[in-house]
């Protein structure tokens, strides 16, 4: 305290000037319109720069809990999307002691699962990629991953809270594909070249093709039906078949990939138990 008077009587005649010349500018800026309309101005636009500089500063230490909850919301939306449950036929009725069921009731095939990629490869003839999800968060072997744009990949393996998914940049990844425009199924594959070519084969001569078609995932993948894998770059007829051997562009961006969907297949144990039945009683 002792301090703070000494300092007072030491700055008196400083202080007391600063206080007059306040004074006097609260006098000149209430009073007068012009210097009120003034300062207003320019002190209106120092108080926007400096809030704008502040809430760049804080949407920076946000935008982490922010893309956290666009993802949890994505995840949901891709969770409600109609190809994603399967419908049987309305026309049909089981009666079951004496309690009607209704067949046309939906079941769900594909369950979306968010995650993040930790790893990730596109310059080698076969490309691996890293998530952060694993068997303790509900992921499998043979899981498909899609991104915002498309195809990704299939989990290889699984461990508590990793997967390793290979990429569709790799020389054994084989995808069923299908033109969007006709509905021509080929399948997908990849030469071990450039990343931004991937190989669309099995399509017949006699299909009108062009430059910006689209190819999707057909109902034949594990993939869901119509997700997007790319557009025709380049039509090469294939001088040892009656297929074309088509150059298609990915719509994923492999070097970029920051979030992915992991997507189960809920009736797929179903399907492949039907199928080995097929085998077994097959001569």
């Amino acid at each position: 305290m002792r301090n703070i008077f000494a300092f007072i009587r030491k700055h008196a005649v400083l202080l007391f000037f600063i206080l007059l010349q306040a004074l006097g500018f609260v006098l000149l800026f209430r009073y007068n319109r012009f210097h009120e309309a003034a300062y207003m101005n320019v002190a209106g636009e120092f108080i926007g720069k400096v809030q704008l500089q502040y809430n760049r500063v804080e949407d920076y230490f946000f935008l982490k809990r922010e893309n956290e909850d666009l993802k949890r919301k994505l995840t949901a939306l891709q969770n409600r999307l109609p190809e994603n449950f399967l419908f049987p036929d309305t026309a049909s009725m089981l009666v079951k002691d004496t309690v009607l069921w209704d067949s046309a009731a939906p079941g769900r095939k594909f369950l979306y699962m968010d995650a993040t990629v930790v790893g990730n490869s596109t310059s080698q003839p076969n490309n691996y990629i890293t998530i952060y999800r694993g068997s303790n968060q509900g992921v499998q072997p043979n899981m498909v991953v899609v991104g915002p744009n498309g195809v990704v990949g299939v989990v290889l393996d699984v461990s508590e809270n990793f997967a390793t998914v290979m990429s569709m940049l790799h020389r054994q990844s084989r995808i069923s594909a299908r033109l969007q425009k006709n509905g021509i199924s080929g399948r997908i594959e990849w030469d071990g070249n450039d990343a931004r070519i991937v190989h669309l084969r099995d399509i017949p001569k006699s299909v009108q093709l062009k430059r910006g078609d689209t190819v999707v995932t057909s109902q034949y993948s594990d993939f869901p039906p119509g997700i997007m894998i790319g557009t025709v770059e380049k039509v090469l007829n294939e001088q040892s078949t009656n297929n074309y051997l088509v150059h298609v562009r990915p719509s994923t961006d492999f070097s970029h990939i920051q979030n992915v969907f992991v997507v189960s297949n809920l009736q797929r144990a179903e399907q492949q138990a039907l199928e080995q039945k097929l085998k077994q009683k097959a001569p």
